[in-house]
């Protein structure tokens, strides 16, 4: 008996593990059927043994999958609400009061239109942005797009600290207390930990948005006038008003985004199968985001437009708060200044490098080590160094500097969506998952708005309105 057991098992090892799987599977083994197989592995086939149960497929349509597979669209659309663009839409509601509610689902279909597509393009391709159009459009053109996207990104960085700064002033925390903490903060987030960790960990930092909620229902505005002027437009010829709706639409929709989404279904090894997840995860997200947007506009024009209040930043608006809409309200709409730039400044150092290193083939990712990717490293660090001095330097002007990202997000923009509606559309890389006539169609509208808006922002800039 024990010879027969020996020739059995170097008979089970020498054979591959394939064949044993279909004559289990298809009873050839009886009912002395088996435990693991591995040929390869050399581990044997034992007698009276059963074979563990095979898990379950997981159903990537199902609402629990979805809801876990969450994370990237989120993550994208509200680190698009960072300084800069609370800013803006504060100061086209202490303007201009409701009249431009009417623009946030434009802007939310606008959002999801390039979040969709840019996700699925890293579903599809396991690729991120900067690597598809180097493989696509050559590698000057993909110089230049890089090299653009990191004046850009460092000019945004400096407006996140600037926005952290300002914000933490309303709290008695001086600049040269508040900046050089977050940027550390921001810099052990970002080099010290796994992708998953770090995305835990800012989607819970996402959550202080819900201040502007709260600090909108605060203001107590009139519900019904908000919502008709959110349904029906209210278009106005003046200067200042077409210039606020241009920077609006604009600060939704930012280069660094488009790279962000695609890379960080990269980073979870998103395939096609969790296109569908990534699909309601990016309309999640965009949804949420605008409603925030909606919010903030909700509250300046309710409580500063009636009284001719304007503001020039989100700080500018939470001061203004305090004495007509309480201390709670002003609180709040700080604490989400606050969370909002910090998001942002931990979104964009790490997005630079990534998208830098995958353009020339370094390797980069946050569970990279030093040793493994130093010059991920040393590009975050890098921006973070730089913009946290940049602040501190005594009279920097950082309108200026936030002037000078609007204009290179606005050349660099309409390039890279044609860039990505190019390459989504393309069938050779995409292959069933192309874009498709209608949803190709909505996509050039929507490249077809941001250029027409980007020039009206530059014609009205050098007109100086």
């Amino acid at each position: 008996m024990a010879q027969e057991n020996a020739e059995v098992k170097s008979t089970v090892v020498e054979q591959d593990a394939v064949a044993v799987q279909d004559a289990i599977e298809q009873g050839a083994a009886g009912q002395d059927a088996v435990g693991q197989l591995s040929a390869g592995d050399g581990i044997v086939v034992e007698q009276g043994k059963y074979a563990p149960k095979q898990k379950a497929p997981v159903n990537k349509n199902s609402l629990k999958y979805i809801l876990m597979a969450m994370g990237p669209g989120l993550l994208a659309a509200f680190a698009g609400n960072d300084a800069g663009g609370i800013a803006t839409y504060s100061s086209a509601g202490a303007t201009f009061g409701y009249s431009q509610l009417w623009t946030v689902p434009l802007m939310c279909f606008l959002l999801i239109v390039v979040q969709e597509t840019a996700a699925r393009m890293g579903c599809v391709t396991g690729k991120g942005i900067a690597s598809l159009v180097r493989e696509r459009f050559g590698i000057r053109l993909s110089t230049l797009a890089m090299g653009a996207l990191l004046l850009s990104n460092i000019a945004v960085t400096f407006s996140e600290f600037a926005g952290i700064a300002s914000s933490m002033e309303l709290f008695g925390i001086p600049t040269y207390v508040s900046v050089p903490i977050s940027a550390l903060m921001v810099w052990l987030l970002t080099v010290g930990g796994s992708y998953r960790r770090i995305e835990k960990i800012l989607l819970a930092i996402s959550c202080i948005f819900v201040t502007y909620v709260v600090a909108g229902v605060l203001a107590q505005p009139d519900w019904g006038e908000a919502l008709r002027v959110t349904i029906i437009p209210q278009p106005s010829a003046d200067p200042s008003y077409i210039s606020l709706l241009v920077a609006n639409i604009g600060t939704t929709i930012s280069p660094y985004m488009i790279f962000l989404v695609a890379s960080n279904v990269v980073e979870k090894n998103l395939d096609t199968s969790d296109i569908p997840a990534q699909r309601a995860d990016n309309v999640a997200g965009a949804i949420l985001a605008e409603v925030i947007t909606w919010f903030i506009m909700l509250t300046t024009g309710a409580v500063l437009f009636p009284r001719g209040i304007s503001v020039d930043s989100a700080a500018d608006a939470a001061r203004a708060l305090e004495p007509l809409a309480g201390q709670y309200a002003s609180t709040l709409f700080a604490l989400g200044m606050v969370g909002a730039s910090f998001l942002a400044a931990c979104v964009l150092p790490g997005i630079t490098a990534s998208a830098i290193c995958e353009a020339f083939g370094w390797e980069r990712g946050a569970d990279r080590s030093w040793q493994e990717a130093p010059v991920y490293h040393g590009i975050i660090t890098t921006v973070l160094v730089i913009s946290a001095l940049v602040v501190l330097i005594p009279g920097m002007s950082l309108f200026g500097i936030m002037m000078a990202a609007q204009v290179i997000n606005g050349i660099l923009l309409p390039i890279l969506l044609v860039f990505m509606v190019i390459i989504a559309a393309d069938k050779h890389i995409m292959g069933k998952y192309a874009n498709g006539r209608i949803w190709n169609a909505l996509t050039w509208f929507t490249i077809v708005t941001v250029i027409i808006l980007t020039i009206v922002m530059f014609i009205l800039q050098a007109m100086g309105l």
